[in-house]
């Protein structure tokens, strides 16, 4: 049995990562609050066209899922995720403020030790290093102190800006996967991409601080 199902806790979480500094600001990751459901839904709202076209389609329609009102019950869901073992849920920070999302999902224990990586960053938070910056300091937090093995992202083959995030990051490309997704209401080839730990013993925030992209302050 895992000494963390022995300590009857998450290994990993609730914690706050950061800070890191890169051009649009400073970044830190903390785990979701109650009281963050208007500024998440002001976001999510403002930057649909820029969001919807990569994110699974689901039945309710986008304002009706992005609501204020919806988060209470997705911000109970997540910490009941987290508390449970099957998931890292952050909220992304710029300067403080409230700037996407990042999660760790679908978290396999045993022989496997692997889950996925998936974000979203605010439109007008992008192209600053704020994405590159957050994949950074989860992927070394699951690493080190999460005791994960493998990580995976999958992306649509159109979404430029995101693989480049993964590749800067040090994420592999290892295939693609066929109709894999419901997205925008057809079903997406994606590309997946993947990290293990033993490829990053150094440490992917060091590895952007080395390369001048980062700054620890």
């Amino acid at each position: 049995m895992s000494v963390f199902a022995d300590l009857g806790r998450h290994p990993g979480w609730p914690v706050r990562l950061g800070p890191l500094q890169v051009r649009a600001g400073t970044v830190e990751l903390r785990g979701p609050r109650f009281f963050d459901g208007s500024t998440w839904s002001r976001l999510r709202i403002r930057d649909r066209a820029y969001l919807e076209q990569w994110e699974p389609t689901a039945q309710e329609g986008w304002d009706e899922r992005n609501a204020t009102l919806s988060w209470p019950a997705q911000w109970s869901s997540l910490r009941g995720m987290a508390r449970r073992g099957s998931t890292l849920p952050f909220m992304i920070l710029v300067d403080g403020e409230v700037a996407g999302q990042i999660t760790i999902g679908n978290i396999v224990r045993g022989s496997l030790q692997s889950a996925w990586i998936g974000y979203w960053v605010a439109a007008d938070r992008a192209g600053g290093g704020v994405a590159t910056a957050a994949v950074a300091l989860l992927t070394d937090h699951a690493f080190r102190d999460a005791g994960l093995h493998r990580l995976e992202a999958t992306v649509r083959p159109e979404n430029g800006p995101s693989i480049r995030v993964l590749t800067k990051s040090g994420y592999r490309e290892e295939g693609l996967f066929k109709r894999y997704l419901d997205v925008a209401g057809q079903w997406r080839d994606h590309l997946c991409f993947a990290l293990t730990s033993e490829e990053v013993s150094d440490g992917l925030v060091r590895r952007l601080v080395a390369r001048g992209e980062a700054r620890l302050p």
